[in-house]
């Protein structure tokens, strides 16, 4: 399935996408209660690695610790001759099949249709996620 973030910013656009990911985990990612918080760090070489080792740190937090999660906050910091580094923030709560609705199950972010780019005024952030 492909996600897509949109934003002022890479990061707006990288919080799009992780949004999008959950879409397809919960039918109603908006009812999610933020009672948990989950913290993370990734690096990569450019914004189009970043952002499927973001989508996958978020996938595996929610795998092994059971989690779904609906608001998400980024900051991403270096580039040109360092590493992008990303730190972030996830909220969100444990997964209750009385509550969620269960759609699909993310299994991993791809480089299949991998974009980090501006287009026009906006960034958009994309790629494929196995389900």
């Amino acid at each position: 399935m492909g996600v897509r973030g949109f934003g002022a910013t890479p990061a707006e656009a990288f919080e799009g996408a992780a949004e999008a990911v959950f879409a397809l985990l919960v039918e109603k990612p908006d009812a999610v209660r933020l009672r948990v918080e989950e913290r993370l760090e990734v690096e990569a070489a450019n914004l189009e690695e970043l952002l499927v080792a973001y989508l996958n740190e978020l996938i595996s937090l929610s795998d092994t610790r059971r989690l779904v999660f609906g608001r998400f906050q980024v900051e991403i910091s270096g580039g040109s001759s360092s590493p992008f580094r990303l730190t972030g923030r996830a909220q969100g709560e444990p997964f209750d099949p009385e509550r969620h609705e269960f759609t699909v199950v993310p299994k991993g972010a791809t480089y299949t249709a991998l974009s980090v780019a501006r287009d026009g005024d906006k960034w958009v952030a994309q790629c494929v996620v196995d389900v």
